[in-house]
């Protein structure tokens, strides 16, 4: 069978390739590219998203579908627009029910790697701050003590470098924004996550001598909201076993860190 599932949206010209990291009779996990939605967006529906363009592969009868006999797939929970890394599926009605009893509760134990402005006071730290939608801003999320749901996420230091950080993230609710949220309650926005403060990592403010050609515009290091779901684990939802799922390190992070440790060393 085919490692790798093929999508493409003839409407915007884009291409994605989609490695399969898990898959039995009951589930199928993919490594979701960072700027592709997970779902329709209400907001912005003509924008390719991924349910939408498997929906249609497994219509059209696509190699990848055929060869694993689908008719039935859908998303038990999802990943934001920027971010990449494991998004798990259910190949029926049954199975994707006990997998959205399952994502609500706290079993799953979902891994995020996010490069962060700043360094963290502790190697290890925890924020408990409740969050709901932004009053006034259209998709923005706010801690808000008083109407918020309870949202908890634990953060763990991986790499220390000179005004960054690259840390592992679990959260233990799951809100929208959770993450990025949080990290900036902490005053550790996500690197490139303009809408929660996190500016963009530029090779010229950590490259002595650097040098832009002439008529060039710099582009970031990592040109999109730094974040990454690289493990996801938890009980079968048929068999109760438990599954464990990694996704590798995108290229465009392994770059990021790369630079940091050549330029920022902490």
């Amino acid at each position: 069978m085919s490692e790798v599932i093929k999508l493409s949206s003839p409407a915007t010209r884009e291409f994605w390739e989609l490695p399969v990291l898990f898959e039995d009779e009951h589930l199928l996990a993919l490594d979701k590219p960072a700027r592709l939605l997970t779902s329709p967006d209400r907001y912005d529906p003509a924008r390719p998203n991924l349910m939408k363009l498997l929906h249609a592969g497994i219509e059209r009868g696509a190699s990848w579908a055929k060869q694993r006999g689908l008719s039935y797939l859908m998303n038990a929970h999802r990943l934001d627009f920027e971010t990449s890394g494991i998004i798990l599926l259910a190949l029926s009605k049954p199975v994707l029910i006990a997998l959205a009893n399952l994502f609500s509760t706290e079993k799953p134990v979902k891994t995020y790697l996010a490069l962060v402005h700043g360094n963290p006071v502790k190697p290890s730290f925890e924020v408990n701050a409740k969050l709901a939608p932004h009053p006034v801003k259209v998709g923005m999320v706010r801690v808000d003590k008083k109407n918020g749901k309870r949202s908890q996420t634990l953060f763990e230091l991986l790499e220390k470098f000179n005004g960054w950080s690259l840390l592992k993230c679990q959260p233990l609710t799951g809100r929208t924004h959770q993450i990025r949220v949080h990290l900036r309650q902490a005053g550790l926005p996500v690197a490139g996550d303009e809408l929660y403060g996190g500016g963009p990592l530029l090779l010229s403010r950590l490259k002595p001598n650097y040098r832009l050609k002439h008529n060039q515009t710099e582009r970031p290091l990592i040109n999109r909201v730094a974040l990454h779901a690289t493990e996801l684990r938890l009980p079968h939802p048929v068999t109760g076993a438990e599954v464990g799922i990694s996704a590798p390190w995108p290229k465009d992070l392994k770059v990021a860190v790369n630079y940091l440790r050549r330029y920022a060393a902490g």
